[in-house]
């Protein structure tokens, strides 16, 4: 382990005693962890073996501002664009500089703050609560380092009308940051979280963990954002535990970075519970965006629902990997996978894996799983009506998103984002020409 991720780096982030602790014992525990390679399945195709850790250090205090301070101002160009909300915190570096919340919401005891300044013992237990089931060497580094985050937590039947905003940027050539978003809904309670990811273009490492804790009977609606530059690496965690009979709908859309790589798991450890995965993603230049997710049934009469969809193009690559488990316990339980990707360029690929592991014996469970060119029959229907190839083209891409983009939970983030994808496409024409897989120059089947 590079000289950067030393206990006294991890000790000069500061904060309480307790979350200082914690940080110490992961970070001892960095000298005996194993590093993942490509060799490893759960990394394979990636391209981990290209991280190269001595090229970043974490911040320290100094640098970050002790904690508590929260003069930045608000959400600015983002906040505006996601329309009205609830609440917000604005986090830096893995650090929460801003937070705002509606009096009344804050009366009835909903709590938006940073990690490291919230009050309440309860507070170091719900961190790590659904991560520390699922460790690996990046889990780890990430708490070796937190320097705080934000905490989202909805007392028991409250229910949040508008958005709850947590928008994360980072920066820094050479440094590393590591986001933490805890969302804690208490029994019956309900609220739409929106977790967006930025930075310029900087060569910086994101080590991000993301936890969502569904009380029994509770509602939970969950976008994810992640808009890194093109030189950023984003490394995720995202787990959620679901209780009884809740419901939780988590939302990613993921166009930026260099190699961005998402972990999506939901554990469905009530009866009655139930997950629904959505996910967009687009990759195009040189970047890799690269998904692992696990739809785990552990008691009866649980379902879930995945659908993620992406395209690739120039020499852009893309990784699903998905596992749905049905535990013995899982009696009665429903559960689909779905992965649709379009490969838009000759030298773009995708990977796509769906794995099944059926342990119980009354349970109803499907996969699906796509990889391919835009169809040749749908181009030549709308150019023989007068359509132009490039127009025809982008037509049938957004249509091909388009059933998940109206699906998100903030849905005034849905017109930005399709601008967004149209941005991408835009960087397809060459010379005037649109380069595609399977279709001639002229637009005509080849």
């Amino acid at each position: 382990m590079t000289d950067a991720f030393s206990a006294d780096a991890a000790r000069a982030l500061g904060g309480p005693d307790w979350l200082l602790a914690r940080r110490l014992a992961a970070a001892e525990a960095l000298a005996t962890i194993s590093w993942p390679t490509p060799d490893e399945e759960i990394w394979r195709y990636s391209r981990i073996g290209e991280l190269d850790l001595d090229r970043y250090r974490p911040f320290a205090e100094a640098e970050l501002g002790p904690a508590g301070d929260e003069r930045a101002p608000g959400g600015g160009p983002w906040a505006a664009e996601a329309g009205p909300h609830s609440a917000m915190l604005v986090v830096r570096d893995g650090r929460v500089v801003h937070h705002e919340i509606d009096a009344g919401l804050e009366a009835k005891g909903v709590k938006v703050c940073g990690l490291a300044t919230c009050a309440g013992d309860d507070v170091r237990d719900l961190l790590g609560a659904a991560s520390r089931s699922s460790e690996d060497a990046f889990t780890v580094l990430h708490d070796a380092f937190v320097a705080g985050g934000a905490l989202v937590q909805i007392p028991d039947g409250v229910v949040v009308e508008d958005p709850i905003l947590v928008l994360h940027w980072c920066e820094g050539d050479g440094r590393a940051s590591f986001p933490h978003t805890i969302v804690s809904l208490g029994e019956h309670a309900e609220a739409t979280v929106l977790d967006r990811f930025g930075s310029p273009e900087t060569d910086h490492l994101v080590d991000a963990v993301t936890e969502l804790l569904v009380g029994d009977g509770a509602n939970l609606r969950y976008l994810s954002i992640q808009q890194h530059g093109s030189r950023t690496w984003h490394l995720g965690l995202q787990r959620a535990l679901v209780g009884r009979d809740a419901v939780l709908r988590t939302s990613a859309v993921a166009l930026g970075g260099d190699y961005a790589r998402l972990r999506s798991e939901a554990v469905l450890q009530g009866e009655g519970s139930e997950s629904d995965q959505l996910a967009v993603y687009f990759a195009d230049g040189s970047q890799m965006l690269d998904f692992r997710t696990l739809q785990d049934h552990d008691a009866p009469r649980t379902r879930s629902n995945l659908l993620f969809k992406g395209a690739v193009e120039d020499t852009a690559r893309s990784v699903y990997s998905g596992l749905v488990h049905l535990r013995t316990t899982a009696q009665k339980a429903n559960a689909s996978q779905t992965n649709r990707n379009l490969v838009l360029s000759e030298g773009a690929h995708a990977e796509s894996i769906p794995n099944l592991e059926i342990e119980a014996n009354d349970v109803k469970c499907s996969h699906a799983s796509t990889v391919g060119p835009i169809d040749d029959d749908q181009l030549y229907y709308l150019e023989s009506r007068g359509i132009p190839p490039g127009d025809a083209e982008r037509l049938i891409i957004l249509g091909f998103f388009d059933d998940v983009l109206e699906r998100l939970p903030v849905s005034a983030l849905s017109d930005g984002l399709r601008r967004s994808v149209v941005d991408k496409l835009e960087h397809r024409r060459v010379g005037g020409e649109v380069r595609r897989v399977g279709v001639g120059g002229d637009g005509r089947r080849g």
